[in-house]
Formats: structure tokens, C-alpha cells, sequence
């Protein structure tokens, strides 16, 4: 897959010492575990398939709180809360939205070129400083006609039978 490395942001001292005293201190295994993410990009100049391997979680989790953490600092290393009211989506945050939704990604300088709900959720955070779960947004997008599908991998071959032999294949997949 080409995407580009995700590097974590510059950070000041004072704030790579709060991340080291969160990291001894919090007695949440998850955020322990994002804190180490963080300082072993920052300290060590890993890459994320490099942490992913010492914290043993995907790449993709390890990009996902790198974001984050550029996006929202250390408070972005928490879970949302699950309690009281939730944040209300603004009508500017969904104005937003809908524009982003309909511009190629790489318009908007990301390196994808379809959208999924989770790099809208991710991007629209990293933009607005507001996060959302990504069924809020499929709400707002469905609410205006717009659905995100799961980006489809087409499986296709030169073969002129091939067509054929796919069905037979399906059909005999559910017999």
C-alpha cells in the first residue's frame, strides 16, 4: 500500500514531558499503550509499522492515534467520553462536511483517493477539532443522500470465460 509515512508532529518539551508522566502514571492499559506510540515516534523516530510491532497492534491503529495525537495532543490519546451529553454537531462542522465529502481526497492533500468514514471522521477532527464517531457521520451524509460505500475490489480477469466461471463458482459457493 503507498501511503505516505505518518510522522508525529514536533513536540515541545513540556508536552513530551506530560506524555512520559501520563505514560508511568495511567492505570488505563489502552492509554498507557497510545502514550508509548507517541513517545516511541517522537524519541525514537519510529514508523509506525516499527511501533506497530512493540505494541503489537495493527499499523493502522498506530496511524489512527498518531492523527489523533497531532491533531488533538494528549487529551486525542483518551477514549471520548461515554457519558452526559454528547457533542453537538454544528452547522458549520456539517456544512464542512458536506464539502469535504464531495472533493477528492487528494484535492485536500491526503494520501487516499476515496473516502471512508473513518478518514472523514479523522479528517474532519484533524480540521475542525471535533470528533464525531463515524456513525454520526453516516447519519449526517445518509440524512443528505450521500453514502459512503465500502470501497469495492473488483476482481477481474482477460479470461472471455471468465465471467462464466465466476457465477458457476457463486452459485456453487451457496448450494
Amino acid at each position: 500500500m503507498g501511503m505516505k509515512p505518518i510522522e508525529v508532529r514536533p513536540i515541545p518539551t513540556e508536552e513530551l514531558n506530560q506524555l512520559d508522566e501520563l505514560y508511568r502514571r495511567t492505570k488505563d492499559v489502552r492509554v498507557r499503550s497510545r502514550a508509548q506510540m507517541i513517545l516511541l515516534g517522537a524519541e525514537e523516530k519510529m514508523t509506525a509499522p516499527q511501533i506497530a510491532q512493540i505494541v503489537r497492534q495493527d499499523e493502522q491503529t498506530v496511524r489512527r492515534w498518531i492523527q489523533r495525537f497531532n491533531a488533538e495532543g494528549i487529551s486525542g490519546l483518551f477514549d471520548e467520553p461515554k457519558s452526559g451529553a454528547p457533542k453537538r454537531v454544528t452547522d458549520v462542522y456539517q456544512e464542512r462536511l458536506l464539502v469535504v465529502v464531495r472533493r477528492r481526497p487528494r484535492f485536500l492533500e491526503q494520501p487516499y483517493s476515496l473516502w471512508t468514514l473513518q478518514r472523514l471522521v479523522d479528517f474532519m477532527a484533524e480540521e475542525t477539532g471535533l470528533r464525531f464517531s463515524t456513525e454520526t457521520v453516516r447519519l449526517i451524509l445518509k440524512a443528505n443522500d450521500i453514502v459512503i460505500s465500502r470501497p469495492q475490489h473488483k476482481v477481474s480477469s482477460s479470461d472471455p470465460g471468465y465471467e462464466a466461471k465466476k457465477r458457476r463458482l457463486k452459485s456453487s459457493a451457496t448450494t
